[in-house]
């Protein structure tokens, strides 16, 4: 992921356990993609589940205002209610501010 490294900005850390319930979970999960993109100060997002169905995702943010849009997007808040009755068995969530990064590429 290529965030503005110049720019301090905020990351939201979603870590989770799915449940054994995942009746229509990857098209919600597909469309909490689809939707996030289209908030303003969305910046990117990352995810990684292992095989046992613990996971982590990370979306990047400009501002704690845009975080706070986000949640109470009425399409997420839905989302969010199925996934505490239906998709997960744990979850939590950390906002962190990123002051500044690098990364590496190798050519």
């Amino acid at each position: 992921m290529n965030l503005p490294r110049n720019t301090p900005c905020y990351a939201v850390i979603f870590t989770s356990t799915l449940s054994d319930s995942q009746e229509g979970y990857d098209v919600m999960s597909d469309r909490m993609l689809e939707l996030a993109a289209q908030q303003s100060g969305y910046l990117g997002i990352e995810s990684f589940r292992s095989p046992d169905g613990k996971g982590v995702t990370i979306s990047y943010w400009e501002d704690l205002n845009a975080i706070t849009a986000w949640k109470q997007n009425p399409e997420h808040q839905s989302a969010q209610e199925l996934g505490k009755n239906q998709w997960y068995q744990n979850y939590s969530i950390e906002i962190a501010r990123i002051e500044s990064g690098y990364s590496f590429d190798r050519p």
